[in-house]
């Protein structure tokens, strides 16, 4: 790998493209997808099951002593049992392996890194990003890359679920009679959030990225007052904390503004569903089953298709050490065009 590339090659293909690793990511990413669709497929069974179920309470609310036996009850439990055991399983095993899989690409990326080391030494902050941003993106990559994967894969199994069921639903307020709209007006709140909630954070990933080159000051600062007993650390530190503190301070202003719009936006989310299925069920049109089976399909699109706003705040620190790890190739590359990895 050659620095000459762009960065993001550095960061996928030590891992994806390197002979000592193909087994590990190509495999193991493969394992991974596996295991999600798995689960997906286990949240589809659960989302039947509901139906199944509470059809069977309100049939025996409704009609009273006798209408269902006990023992049918129970075996409902039982199969619901057996469904969650199962996905208890399948979730802790593969979390447990997607850990392992993303050390390993730390492990590659980290690696790259240390064959060159005595080059790279000389770039600015290359301790961090070699260490701890090598780190932090291999953590933030396992959650952000689990879920959206997770999200993916939830959207193509529910949405013609939530198709299929909103053949009921053909009146909703304000718009009126509109065929499928439980679809169309999942895609529309989805789109309305992500477009709002991505102008409201956009001043986020520059802030982070300035904040952090503002700590890492600080803390050469520090180190060099560490090695040099005549250094005149104590001034320049506080400088420098100073300047700390002011980011932080517009980076909490930033997060405020974004956090009223994020959480007014998730809290109207949840009743909306219910809003849109008031005429639906004032008509009687539904039961009680076919009620929690929307509103689960519901959540289940809805989640996939706002998956950058419920995880923006690990998108942003994603993009924060990505262009502090490109920065630092940039770096190397100036330091030494032929620097090979």
């Amino acid at each position: 790998f050659f620095f000459r590339k762009p960065s993001c090659m550095v960061l996928f293909s030590c891992f994806f493209c390197s002979r000592p690793w193909l087994l590990w990511s190509w495999g193991g990413a493969a394992g991974i997808l596996a295991g999600t669709g798995f689960l997906v497929h286990l949240n589809v069974l659960l989302n039947d099951w509901f139906g199944d179920f509470y059809n069977l309470i309100q049939k025996a609310l409704s009609k009273g002593d006798g209408a269902m036996e006990e023992a049918e009850l129970y075996q409902e439990l039982a199969t619901v049992g057996w469904l969650c055991v199962t996905y208890i399983v399948v979730a802790i095993v593969l979390n447990f392996f997607t850990k392992h899989w993303c050390f390993r690409w730390r492990t590659a990326l980290t690696q790259a890194y240390l064959v060159h080391w005595k080059r790279l030494r000389t770039v600015e902050g290359a301790s961090q990003r070699v260490q701890e941003d090598s780190m932090r993106f291999a953590t933030l990559t396992e959650h952000l890359g689990a879920s959206a994967i997770e999200s993916c894969m939830s959207l193509i199994a529910f949405l013609p679920i939530l198709y299929g069921l909103s053949k009921n639903i053909t009146t909703i307020p304000i718009f009126g009679r509109v065929p499928h709209a439980l679809v169309w007006f999942t895609l529309l709140w989805a789109l309305l959030g992500t477009v709002v909630l991505a102008g409201a954070g956009r001043r986020l990933p520059g802030l982070e990225f300035q904040n952090q080159l503002a700590e890492a000051a600080l803390r050469k600062e520090l180190v060099y007052g560490e090695d040099e007993a005549n250094r005149e650390t104590q001034a320049q530190a506080q400088h420098l904390y100073g300047s700390v503190q002011g980011n932080y301070y517009t980076l909490y202003k930033a997060f405020f503004q974004f956090d009223l719009w994020r959480q007014s936006y998730i809290q109207a989310g949840i009743i909306l569903p219910y809003v849109v299925l008031a005429p639906t069920v004032a008509a009687g049109g539904l039961s009680l089953g076919q009620l929690q089976q929307i509103v689960r399909a519901f959540g289940q699109v809805e989640g996939s298709l706002q998956f950058f706003v419920l995880n923006w705040g690990t998108v942003v620190e994603l993009q924060s050490i990505y262009r502090r790890l490109r920065a630092f190739e940039r770096g190397c590359k100036a330091g030494n065009d032929q620097v090979v990895f």
